[in-house]
């Protein structure tokens, strides 16, 4: 199962990420969301975990204070399939739609 943490502190890093939830069952993965400019926290991450120990897990952080912020922790929504807003195969672009006059 896929958990998402919410309002996170920026000093939190993956591996403390992992400290915290490992106390509730295997974590299988834990990652914290980066600005790609700043390469700071974004304040949020996430955690894969099993069903059981990821549902005590969401039940008991939930709400919770971790360096002096109360942090969320829900089950994480499907991940969407990103599609481009171009237009890709299916024939050729018009070079003349694109030339000045």
């Amino acid at each position: 199962m896929n958990i998402y943490i919410a309002n996170l502190d920026n000093g939190i890093d993956s591996e403390r990420l992992t400290e915290l939830f490992s106390s509730y069952g295997e974590v299988q993965s834990a990652e914290i969301v980066m600005d790609v400019f700043t390469g700071m926290s974004r304040g949020f991450g996430y955690v894969e975990m099993d069903e059981e120990p990821g549902q005590k897990a969401i039940s008991e952080l939930n709400q919770t204070v971790l360096h002096t912020l109360t942090i969320t922790v829900e089950e994480a929504p499907a991940r969407k399939v990103q599609q481009g807003s171009y237009k890709v195969g299916g024939g050729g672009v018009n070079p003349y739609r694109f030339k000045k006059n």
